[in-house]
C-alpha cells in the first residue's frame, strides 16, 4: 500500500503565495516521479508540476514563473511553492505519485486533493 499525505491548501488573495507539501510513504522499490495536478470546477484534472528522478522538471504553461516544484528524496516528499496566485489558479490540487515496485512495474497513485481558493 502506497499513502500520500498532502498539507498547505487554503484560502489566499491575489497575488500571494502557498505552499503545498505530499509526503509518500509505504510499499514501492522507488519513485520515478512526484508533483502536482489540479482540477478546476468544471474542468477537466490538469498537470501542474512534476519532477522526475531525475531532476527534470515540467510546468504547465499557466504555472511558469510563478510556482517552483521541489523534494526532499530522504523524506519522499515534494513540495509547491505557488507565488502570484492568481483566482484563475483555484483548484483542488492533487498529489501524484509514479513508482516502481520490487517487480519493476510502474504505478501511478493519487492524493486525496488539497483545495485552493484565491479570492479577495
Amino acid at each position: 500500500q502506497v499513502q500520500l499525505v498532502e498539507s498547505g491548501g487554503g484560502v489566499v488573495q491575489p497575488g500571494g503565495s502557498l505552499r503545498l507539501s505530499c509526503a509518500a510513504s509505504g510499499s514501492f522499490f522507488s519513485i520515478n516521479a512526484m508533483g502536482w495536478y489540479r482540477q478546476a470546477p468544471g474542468k477537466e484534472r490538469e498537470l501542474v508540476a512534476v519532477i522526475s528522478s531525475g531532476d527534470n522538471i515540467n510546468y504547465a504553461d499557466s504555472v511558469k514563473g510563478r510556482f517552483s516544484i521541489s523534494r526532499a528524496n530522504a523524506k519522499n516528499t515534494v513540495y509547491l511553492q505557488m507565488n502570484s496566485l492568481k483566482p484563475e489558479d483555484t483548484a483542488v490540487y492533487y498529489c501524484y505519485l509514479k513508482v516502481l515496485d520490487a517487480l519493476w512495474r510502474y504505478h501511478e497513485h493519487w492524493g486525496q486533493g488539497t483545495l485552493v481558493t484565491v479570492s479577495s
